[in-house]
């Protein structure tokens, strides 16, 4: 019955109901505008006081579960609210341990239009058709165990080689004005087609599957007002690389990025969709631009009239901001950020953090003053940021002016190309962009993920181990260590126009708008702006058939998962919290300074255990810092007297607490979990026995992962105070809490009770105020010991 109630509903959403609720979808249908307009003025007329409205608020009030439930108007950063997404799309990495989850959910088929989309486990390494051909070989059981499931409950299946996940989703799934979850951070890549697309955790994936309210801090609404037109040599990359050079990787936290002003029309739909991707990397929300002429032509372009035509009719009523928010911007965004698009200059920005960026005409000083290497071993295009027709082709025009001159990319510079998806991969080949990349040097790796996310052999490419060196890439994401497993990697993140110049110089500080290169013959010449295609001029080629989505629905299907498999682990329900304070709970470790869930759970050559969490937990927390031993890397003293060992790496002592019923904690610095919508960083931990985690600041998706799976996540009230008693002999420390027993989103204060015990005897206690965020719901979670545990629970009831 509750199944059944929850398909109809969904299936409202749309103006092709039949084909939403009922199956698998190849593209999204025809969003039902009518019912979203509905809704957004039952809100508009009683909880919201016809007020003015963004457009991220109209998307988010137009899937209010229920407003009439609602006595008043969302308070941003404090109010939840409850949310009836339309979509969700997981990659393969991800979306085992949510299907594993959603297994448990008593769940026949899944309630909303579901994609299941194969891109991490491709390990690049001799290029596309290979390394498709040999993951098929070391992943077939993963693949197997994901089509089985997409089988079973309804889910498009893209197969390994068919594309990367953002990708395909703005070309096939994304539509103006939906609201969709996809278990992966750059989800928001679809907001370059006006959607809003929100990256989470497999446990909040399986809510939408299953048809319950998910819940979101109503956030606050930063507009930046694009002005203008770029420059030659600039592109829509550089617009984000700014952004997050002002904002670093926090600012953007508990916003939605709102992009609105007369810059906006002069960019491209997948331009726009670049920009949103990468408003991941400044910790907001989700980022969306409002609907406009290129994501119409966009929509037409990849088949899909049938929305761009319902669209265009809601250009002014719902799928931007309203008039008054236009006229004065700073009286209804909670931030306006300026950006003049013809004075922005190209960039790079790293090492190690996407928000360290440095202006293209001073990064010849910058690499002499901080010392990095010039030197570049690798230059790469791609990823799900940049790998669309319009980069390719820009990129493609620099290449054939190389070429003419009988130039090939820099000696010891290996430059590698990763098209976004078949469809682009194709296109690229017939429109001569592939061999122009060729013809300089280029090896083509298949359509995933590959380098950016560490899937990457460079094996004989690769410098001499820990060496230092520099890579340039287009990508989004450049942690230390992510990419190939060196730390001493720089990876620069600039646009594929400056991937290309350093491919060709071999150089960090080459400018292409100043610097000159030789040719053949030894003679100097200075490369033209690039130039590119918005759109191909004969429309995308298809591709091959093989790489098209798998859309069988067969209720019966076996889902199979061996009994001896290191890969796949069925998952045990954790135990649901008894009620009392929490005793006797030791600090595992003080991390210090960054800590991305890279640190706490990390991918590279562990992203095979995905499925299997006991594996898994095997690489807790192994980047992370520790504060009490001068930042040793994944090192702890093991803080019970006896146990063993009694200095050893994290995962080990955290084990030996499991083994011996002992709980733990972590203590954690500013935006813990910033970076991956990964769950296993907050499953891992709950696995072995964490009980809290405290930090001077979360970032979003990491502290939600922990409420799903049962962790309290803490904020210190003082964080610049409390947070270095920690830092001083931690494993002497044993925590208490006071206010856990009567928990209540009323009430969010929490004190620790932290005694400092040596030889037994306790020596100085302290009493440390901290504040939970948790809603009456995520209170819920919490005492069922899971959010999964909970929804098992309501769908028995029912």
């Amino acid at each position: 019955m509750f199944r059944q109630q929850a398909i109809r509903n969904i299936g409202r959403r749309y103006a092709t109901a039949a084909q939403s609720a009922s199956g698998p979808q190849a593209r999204a249908a025809v969003p039902n505008y009518a019912l979203f307009n509905e809704r957004l003025a039952k809100a508009r007329s009683t909880i919201l006081e016809n007020k003015p409205l963004t457009l991220a608020q109209k998307i988010l009030y137009a899937h209010l579960h229920d407003v009439s439930s609602m006595t008043s108007a969302p308070v941003a950063g404090e109010s939840y609210l409850k949310l009836s997404p339309d979509r969700v799309a997981m990659q393969d990495a991800s979306a085992q341990m949510a299907i594993l989850q959603f297994m448990l959910s008593g769940m026949a088929q899944t309630a909303v239009p579901t994609s299941i989309h194969c891109d991490h486990l491709v390990e690049a390494y001799e290029g596309a058709d290979a390394d498709v051909a040999r993951s098929w070989q070391t992943s077939s059981e993963i693949y197997e165990f994901l089509q089985a499931a997409s089988q079973k409950y309804g889910i498009a299946f893209w197969r390994p080689g068919s594309g990367i996940i953002h990708q395909l989703v703005l070309e096939n799934y994304a539509a103006p004005g939906t609201l969709m979850l996809g278990t992966d951070s750059h989800t928001p890549n679809a907001g370059g087609l006006g959607m809003l697309a929100i990256g989470v955790g497999g446990a909040d994936a399986v809510d939408a599957m299953a048809a319950i309210p998910w819940e979101l801090k109503a956030p606050r609404v930063m507009g930046v007002h694009l002005r203008g037109k770029l420059s030659a040599w600039a592109s829509p990359k550089d617009v984000i690389l700014a952004l997050a050079g002002k904002l670093s990787v926090r600012g953007g936290t508990g916003f939605v990025v709102e992009y609105f002003g007369d810059g906006v029309d002069s960019l491209s739909c997948t331009g726009m969709a670049t920009i949103c991707n990468m408003g991941a990397e400044v910790g907001a929300t989700t980022s969306v631009f409002p609907y406009g002429p290129s994501m119409a032509r966009y929509l037409r372009a990849t088949q899909r009239a049938g929305i761009a035509d319902a669209a265009d009719s809601q250009r002014a009523a719902y799928l931007s901001a309203d008039e008054q928010v236009a006229a004065d911007p700073a009286r209804y965004y909670d931030e306006v950020v300026e950006i003049d698009l013809a004075t922005l200059e190209p960039g790079y920005n790293g090492p190690f953090t996407p928000d360290l960026h440095t202006p293209r005409s001073q990064m010849a000083s910058a690499v002499e003053r901080e010392g990095w290497t010039d030197r570049v071993s690798a230059a790469l295009i791609g990823s799900c940021t940049n790998s669309s027709y319009q980069d390719l082709s820009r990129a493609a025009s620099l290449a054939r002016q190389a070429a003419e001159r009988g130039l090939r990319v820099a000696e010891g510079t290996e430059f590698l190309v990763s098209p976004g998806s078949e469809q682009v991969r194709a296109t690229m080949e017939r429109d001569g962009i592939q061999a122009a990349f060729e013809a300089i040097g280029a090896t083509v790796l298949a359509n995933a993920c590959g380098p950016c996310i560490g899937q990457w052999n460079r094996d004989g490419a690769r410098p001499p181990s820990r060496e230092h060196n520099s890579i340039v890439s287009s990508f989004n994401r450049n942690f230390r260590a992510r990419n190939d497993g060196n730390p001493n990697t720089l990876n620069f993140l600039a646009s594929p126009d400056m991937v290309l110049a350093a491919a060709l110089s071999g150089r960090l500080s080459f400018d292409p708008a100043t610097d000159a290169l030789r040719d053949a013959d030894g003679n100097e010449f200075r490369l033209q702006p690039p130039a590119g295609a918005e759109l191909p001029a004969d429309g995308y080629a298809a591709g091959r058939a093989e790489y098209r989505p798998l859309l069988d629905h067969q209720p019966d299907q076996q889902i199979p998962i061996a009994a001896t498999s290191t890969r796949l682990q069925p998952l045990a329900a954790f135990a649901p919290w008894d009620g009392r304070e929490f005793a006797n709970t030791r600090v595992l470790v003080t991390v210090q300074g960054k800590c991305t869930t890279d640190h706490i759970s990390a991918a590279g050559k562990w992203l095979k255990y995905k499925g299997h969490l006991e594996n898994l937990a095997r690489n807790t927390l192994i980047g992370a810092a520790n504060a009490a031993m001068d930042g040793a890397v994944n090192r702890v003293r093991n803080a019970v007297p006896g146990l063993q060992p009694a200095e050893g790496t994290i995962p080990d002592v955290a084990t030996a607490y499991k083994a011996a019923g002992v709980p733990w904690l972590v203590i954690a610095d500013y935006n813990y979990g910033e970076g991956s919508a990964r769950e296993h960083a907050a499953m891992q931990p709950r696995f072995l026995g964490c009980n809290m985690v405290v930090a001077r600041s979360f970032a979003r998706i990491h502290e939600t992962n922990l409420k799903k799976q049962g962790v309290l996540p803490l904020v210190f009230a003082r964080p610049d105070q409390d947070y270095f008693l920690f830092a001083s002999d931690p494993h002497e420390l044993v925590v208490r809490t006071e206010g856990v027993a009567a928990i209540s989103a009323a009430d969010p204060v929490v004190t620790l009770v932290v005694d400092r015990v040596r030889d037994g005897a306790t020596v100085e206690t302290h009493r440390i105020e901290c504040r939970h965020t948790m809603s009456a719901d995520q209170i819920g979670w919490f005492k069922a010991g899971s959010a999964l545990n909970l929804i098992a629970s309501q769908q028995q009831a029912n």
